[in-house]
């Protein structure tokens, strides 16, 4: 439970190193599983000094046991190992340190390694994280490469002398990290971060060496893995030769069986990019002349038909037929005009003949009452009535006798 101070009531050191004795004390043993990074084997001591580290966080704890316990594992278990250790934690009052007095060790088989690495993946496979979809196509020309390798390795060497090899022009931000061992992991993880924030940085390759599966563990590493998920850059592992795959490969945007397979596939070479444009160049040439050459006899095919070379010749030859048309036109039309002439002179001979004035002519009048009314019996008109006569000159009054 929590202990009650204030500024007018603090705790000795020893006190709150008593205190913190005492909660450790109630923790008991547990298992516990790290790398080991130091070991001392004093001569004729009676008791082993080693350091526990977590491969991937920068933490680690000091590790004591007996000779016997750790002579039981000797033979496997050295520097760098990974173990399972059965440890009580203490606290020594006096520096005020924390370590662990290991009760029993257990080395980390490959086949048990496999195995967790197994697990691991199928957990981030899970989340997605292995996912085609997520993949990122990687630029055709970088212009800046981050690499993260170790330092004054041969994965460095390949990848910047085939880099320059095939373009000269390409540009490197190195990190040089640890790429084995307990400080693999965060180096790596730290310098893909850093790379991944510089916007000038197109692509990153992490390389690295062949080795065995315990050389490799740190590129299958949980937070390696999560880190290069989030990266925003495209990622492209490089680690060991064809059979390794490490979990880093899954999460990778591309994956380069070696460092050197990492610079060809992120670097084109600037011999078969100019030898492309070249065979392009030279075959648009040959389109555009195949193309002109055939509009070339399209256009001499039209210049040697007859209306284009001789454009008046039609003209010519139509120019009689087109006189006969008229004159035939002419003639027609003048036929018409005679006979609906004569059917005219006809027509007005008949209505002449057929007309009132006619009859008129020829002494005959008409006799109208008063009123217009033509007479045509004698009962019509009576004694003394005057009637009006129309004869084909003119009219005059006449007067019925009775």
């Amino acid at each position: 439970m929590a202990v009650n101070t204030s500024p007018e009531t603090p705790l000795p050191v020893g006190e709150v190193s008593r205190l913190i004795g005492g909660w450790i004390d109630r923790l008991g043993a547990v298992w516990v599983e790290g790398q080991i990074t130091q070991l001392s084997r004093r001569p004729g001591a009676g008791v082993v000094f080693l350091t526990l580290r977590d491969p991937s966080y920068d933490i680690s704890v000091s590790v004591t046991c007996y000779r016997q316990v750790f002579d039981a594992v000797a033979d496997v278990v050295g520097e760098g190992a990974r173990v399972v250790v059965l440890a009580k934690p203490e606290w020594y009052a006096p520096r005020g340190q924390l370590s662990l007095r290991a009760a029993e060790i257990r080395p980390v088989g490959v086949g048990e390694l496999l195995a967790r690495l197994e697990q691991l993946k199928k957990k981030l496979a899970g989340e997605g994280l292995f996912a085609p979809e997520r993949k990122r196509p990687l630029p055709f020309l970088p212009q800046l490469i981050g690499l993260v390798c170790g330092r004054a390795s041969a994965a460095e060497r390949d990848v910047l002398e085939n880099a320059r090899h095939r373009w000269p022009a390409v540009r490197f931000e190195v990190r040089n990290v640890a790429v084995q061992g307990v400080h693999a992991v965060p180096q790596v993880v730290q310098a893909v971060k850093e790379l991944d924030e510089l916007d000038d940085v197109d692509v990153i390759i992490v390389a690295r060496g062949g080795g065995s599966v315990e050389d490799l563990l740190p590129f299958s590493d949980e937070q390696l893995v999560r880190a290069v998920a989030a990266c925003r850059t495209p990622v492209v592992s490089a680690i060991g030769h064809e059979p390794d795959n490490p979990l880093l490969d899954h999460v990778a945007d591309l994956r380069a069986s070696t460092p050197t397979d990492a610079a060809k596939k992120v670097v084109p070479d600037v011999g078969e990019e100019v030898e492309r444009v070249r065979q392009l160049r030279n075959r648009a040439r040959r389109c555009v002349a195949a193309f002109v050459e055939r509009e070339e006899r399209g256009l001499a095919h039209a210049l040697a038909r007859p209306s284009i070379e001789d454009p008046h010749r039609m003209i010519r030859e139509r120019e009689d037929q087109v006189a006969a048309l008229v004159e035939r036109g002419r003639r027609c039309l003048g036929h018409h005009l005679d006979r609906a002439e004569s059917e005219l002179t006809h027509t007005h001979a008949r209505v002449v003949a057929l007309s009132p004035a006619a009859t008129l002519k020829r002494g005959y009048a008409v006799l109208q009452t008063a009123d217009g009314h033509v007479v045509r019996a004698p009962d019509e008109v009576t004694a003394d009535e005057r009637l009006r006569a129309r004869v084909a000159e003119g009219e005059f009054s006449v007067r019925v006798d009775a």
